[in-house]
């Protein structure tokens, strides 16, 4: 690669909660940065990806779902999801292929409607979304908001994406890359670990917990030996939900705990001791340092 031809340029990966926007990101960049799970308004931040394609540097902004707030962390991912999408060289709007136009994508809809941004339409979840249920989506949409372009694609099994990732390559701007080769995302190791045991507790307790909890890394320190030790609280709001994340004789909390703890060997190639335990904090919502902790600004 030479200055002279390289490309870089920024993506706002934008749509409503559960539209697939983490998973998008994490194919395009090649591993995992981002959390998923089926449970909406799973990602809570907005986290950078960089993506390489031949000499372009597509960096990718992963952002929460946009939705109607009602309390202070609402509002504050909502903010994040807004600004998340400012001065990119494209806006990508994701939508759930199976999903109908209704109030949540309209909502999305209007936030774009003065923009001067590129904007693409990108359809997901083609692999389990009936055809003309797809087309008709479509044609809502477009009536509503116009695209530069539209793209059909499955995030989960890869449908599509090398088409997207390549059309994405070519609309970035002639620019020196902005990251190293070797660098896929600003995620701290630090809040990537509490996020990943954020992500286990949405996945194993997808019906049973609310939204009520979050997860600190009060410690993070490399061993003499090279392995990591990892100290994690787990916030919730009332004792029963301190419970059911504890689980008869303590057995949930160690299920979360191991696999979490895989996970980030896995991720981080090096073993991992993590330390788990709940701590009940009515409002913990309201706690500046909560934000802090998460990646969020503080919002009125």
């Amino acid at each position: 690669m030479t200055e002279t031809n390289s490309r870089c340029g920024t993506v706002a990966i934008i749509g409503a909660p559960n539209a697939g926007k983490s998973t998008l990101v994490n194919a395009l960049v090649g591993q995992k940065i981002a959390i998923t799970s089926p449970k909406a308004q799973t990602t809570r931040t907005k986290i950078m990806g960089v993506a390489l394609h031949e000499e372009t540097q597509i960096i990718l902004i992963d952002t929460p779902g946009i939705f109607d707030p009602h309390r202070r962390l609402d509002r504050a991912m909502v903010a994040a999801a807004k600004e998340g999408s400012v001065d990119a060289d494209i806006i990508a709007l994701i939508v759930d292929g199976r999903a109908g136009a209704g109030p949540k994508i309209e909502r999305v809809l209007n936030t774009l409607e003065h923009r001067k941004e590129k904007k693409w339409l990108v359809l997901n979840k083609v692999d389990i979304a009936r055809k003309d249920k797809l087309l008709a989506l479509t044609d809502k949409i477009i009536n509503h908001q116009s695209f530069d372009q539209i793209f059909y694609i499955s995030a989960e099994t890869g449908d599509g994406l090398e088409e997207f990732k390549t059309a994405l390559a070519v609309e970035m701007p002639l620019s020196p890359w902005h990251f190293p080769e070797e660098q896929v995302s600003d995620v701290s190791e630090r809040l990537l670990a509490a996020e990943i045991t954020r992500e286990q507790l949405y996945r194993q307790l997808h019906q049973e917990l609310p939204y009520a909890c979050t997860v600190e890394t009060e410690k993070y320190n490399e061993r003499t030996d090279g392995s990591i030790e990892i100290h994690q609280q787990i916030l919730v709001e009332r004792p029963t939900q301190k419970a059911i994340i504890l689980g008869k004789g303590g057995s949930q909390i160690k299920s979360i705990g191991e696999t979490a703890r895989k996970e980030l060997k896995d991720l981080m190639q090096t073993p991992v001791h993590l330390y788990l335990h709940v701590k009940v904090k009515p409002d913990w919502d309201e706690d500046r340092s909560v934000y802090n902790d998460i990646g969020l600004d503080w919002v009125e």
